[in-house]
């Protein structure tokens, strides 16, 4: 990408299973970006095989869930963990949801960006939504309390989905490796499917405020 992006945001299943040795491969090949990666876990994720792993990351805390609050300039990002030990679904217990409101009313006049990896919202995928998030009502109730949250940005699904939930928008972002199959039958198996990857790429701009891209990773040249 020309201009590169200023960060990198990473919304969990950073590796398969957790294991030490997993993340002893992903460690260099972050390294290698020239601009900072923030991480949050996902449901694949070992908590403290990823703290652990990552203990150069100053940002993560050295106990406890891993979540933060960091300044991006123009915008403040508050990565929020979701990770539930064993279990493929996330949880904001109310422990998580009142730190997210006092992180919230810290800055109520930033432009703020939440991060986490189980989006808040049921997507009709049936069988990805069986193992959603608890706790999103909370959510809700604490994102409308504080207008600055200019999106929420999620993953877990494997595909590209918005929805507008608790007076702001989220989002999931597509995945760097596989798709999960388009599929909104209530009986419909859980499946993958041969798509492109693709990424997300967030432009803040004063005049335009957040805009969101959906780039997919095809290896083809740019056609004039």
């Amino acid at each position: 990408m020309d201009p590169l992006p200023d960060v990198v945001l990473c919304t969990g299943d950073l590796v398969d299973e957790g294991s030490p040795e997993e993340y002893a491969v992903l460690v260099p090949m972050l390294a290698a970006l020239p601009m900072p990666c923030y991480l949050v876990p996902g449901n694949h994720d070992h908590r403290e095989n990823l703290r652990k792993a990552f203990v150069s990351h100053s940002y993560l805390p050295r106990d406890g869930f891993l979540h933060y609050a960091v300044d991006l300039g123009p915008l403040r990002l508050i990565a929020l963990d979701t990770h539930v030990p064993g279990a493929p679904g996330g949880q904001l217990c109310p422990e998580r949801l009142a730190w997210l409101d006092a992180r919230l009313s810290e800055a109520p006049d930033r432009p703020t960006v939440l991060m986490m990896h189980h989006p808040p919202f049921r997507t009709g995928i049936e069988r990805m939504d069986e193992m959603g998030l608890e706790g999103s009502e909370g959510m809700a109730e604490v994102v409308r309390r504080h207008p600055q949250v200019e999106r929420i940005l999620c993953g877990h699904l494997h595909r590209p989905i918005v929805k507008r939930f608790g007076n702001t928008v989220a989002s999931t972002c597509p995945s760097t490796a596989h798709q999960v199959v388009l599929d909104l039958r209530r009986e419909g198996r859980l499946a993958i499917v041969d798509e492109p990857p693709a990424c997300q790429l967030h432009l803040w701009n004063e005049g335009l405020g957040l805009v969101s891209h959906t780039s997919y990773i095809t290896g083809e040249p740019a056609r004039r």
